[in-house]
Order: structure tokens, then sequence, then C-alpha cells
């Protein structure tokens, strides 16, 4: 990671801190991360991608560290999350580029291949599947299955309430999330906050040493999390606004890999099945003994399949 580069671009009405890295000529590939993580989130996979050729761009996400971050959560909308990657792309000249996302990141790369089906040339997303836009919001239909006992996503739609529990004590909500993915699917009262019962953090995992954690921690310090959190808030917006997507399918070569461990293979799991049917250049994988944090949990896995999928004609 010695060769990195770091820049801050104007786009979008916001400023976009972006590191890159590989050879100044090589194919374009853009590493975009999920909650709560941030452009280091890919640090085993920069430096094997430089190696294999490619230009590597890993952006720090809108709302996270030192990428702009608004105040209104209306600009934290999914058009407007591709929008920011999509001039970037611009800004750098890019024509033809490998897209990569993980968490959220996945959400957003798998609607740049659809608004950008020529310049995604290829896909590559972890742990959250290709769902199409659903006939009413998603949001409308948790209010209804979680009427009664809690679900984070809920919890997080409240201006203010998520952001002044997990600000609180950001390097303890870190560890908690880092070590135990299972903080977010708790059995507990609907009116329960998100940390209530869980107690200290233990050891860090094997994948993340205190230094990296330290990253993690440095990046949430810049606006804590309600930039991140207001990502959450867009469900109903995302819905009106991405009508025009509606029925389209993702025709782009497709590597989907998620951990045999990550909790959103249990509540995905009909849109795991059903996923082919919307994305037919799919090839997928379910890596062992791997958790939500998957291109850190198994980044030789990970790399291993990247670089495979990626060095075919």
């Amino acid at each position: 990671m010695t060769s990195l580069t770091e820049q801050t671009i104007a786009v979008n009405g916001i400023q976009l801190n972006v590191h890159s890295c590989g050879p100044e000529h090589g194919q374009p590939i853009w590493l975009l991360h999920g909650f709560p993580e941030c452009w280091y989130s890919w640090r085993e996979q920069m430096p094997a991608l430089a190696a294999a050729g490619f230009r590597v761009f890993a952006p720090q996400m809108r709302g996270y560290g030192a990428s702009g971050a608004p105040a209104d959560i209306s600009d934290y909308d999914l058009l407007t999350l591709c929008g920011d990657i999509q001039q970037a792309m611009d800004h750098f000249g890019h024509t033809q580029v490998v897209m990569v996302g993980h968490d959220w990141g996945a959400v957003v790369a798998w609607h740049l291949a659809l608004l950008e089906p020529e310049r995604v040339s290829r896909l590559v997303t972890m742990s959250v599947p290709f769902a199409g836009r659903a006939r009413r919001p998603v949001i409308d239909i948790m209010r209804e299955l979680y009427a009664d006992r809690f679900n984070y996503i809920l919890y997080f739609q409240t201006p203010g309430v998520a952001e002044q529990e997990l600000n609180a004590d950001i390097e303890r909500t870190l560890r908690l999330f880092m070590q135990d993915q299972d903080v977010f699917l708790q059995h507990k009262p609907a009116d329960a906050r998100l940390l209530d019962g869980v107690g200290s953090p233990g050891a860090l995992p094997h994948w993340c040493r205190q230094e990296d954690l330290d990253v993690y921690v440095q990046t949430f310090a810049e606006h804590g999390f309600r930039g991140p959190l207001n990502w959450y808030r867009n469900f109903e917006r995302n819905w009106q606004r991405t009508e025009h997507l509606a029925g389209r399918q993702v025709l782009q070569p497709t590597l989907f890999l998620i951990g045999d461990r990550d909790p959103v293979g249990v509540f995905e799991a009909h849109t795991l099945k059903r996923m082919p049917e919307s994305v037919p250049n799919l090839e997928q994988h379910v890596l062992a003994n791997c958790g939500h944090w998957i291109q850190n949990e198994q980044a030789a896995q990970v790399n291993e399949r990247l670089l495979d999928f990626l060095g075919r004609p």
C-alpha cells in the first residue's frame, strides 16, 4: 500500500475523497464500501488488484470520513449515491470499468450496472444480493413484519436517535460491530436501542488489528454516524426515484460472494434463490467460515475468486 495516492475531487455537489493505486494506465476497478466501513475496508484487495495490473479506486463514500456529509436526508438517496461515482468516473475519464461493492456498496454497484450498461463491463458484489424494485417500498414491509419486535433498520429511521447512541463511544460501537455482526439481529422489544444488553466488547477478531480499527474510528470521528445512517432513511425515496429501472436485468458478467455465516444469507434467502432470474450471467460462491465482513475475514479466498473472475476473457 506504499504507492497509494489520495485525492479529493468535486463531484455531485460534494467533495469525494478517493484512494487509488496500481499502474496508471491499468484497467480501472472501483471498490465501494458499505456500512459501517470505509475505503480501508479494501486494504487486502487493493495491493492484489494493483499487482494484477488494475488501476484501483477506493472512494470514501458520501457521509464518511474526509468525503462530504450533507445534512439533508434526501442527499443520500440511491441515485444520488450512484451519481457520486458516475461523476467520479467522468472526472478520471473512465469509459469502461469493473465495479465491486460490499454491503451498501453492493447496492450502489448493482444500480450502477443498470444505469451504466456500457461503462460497467463486469460486476462483483458481496453480501447483498440484487433484489430489483419491489412493488412497494421495502420499509413499509419491514414495518409490518416487525411491528412488535426490534429491527435495526427501523431503529435507524428516526433522525438523531441512533446517532446519539452510536456516537457516544465510537470505538466501542465499532468494536461491537466488527466482532459480532449478530448485534444487528437481536431478538428484543421494538422500542429497544441497538446496543441495549450487548455488554462490553471482547477481543478484536483476527482480521482486524488495533491499527486497522483506528482507521475506522478516525473515519467516524470526522462526521459521526449521521451521514451513513441517512443511507437507511431513503427506502421510500429510492423506490420512488427508481421506477424507470423496474424489471431491468443486470446483464454484465457478475460474481457474487457471501459468507456462510453472514446473517444476510438468512433474511435474504428468497432473494438469493431468485437472483439468477434478474442476473442471467451470474456466478455465485459461498465462502466457508465467513461472516459479513467478507473481504477482510476471508481475504485470501476473496482475492482468489476476484482475480480468477477478472482474469477470464
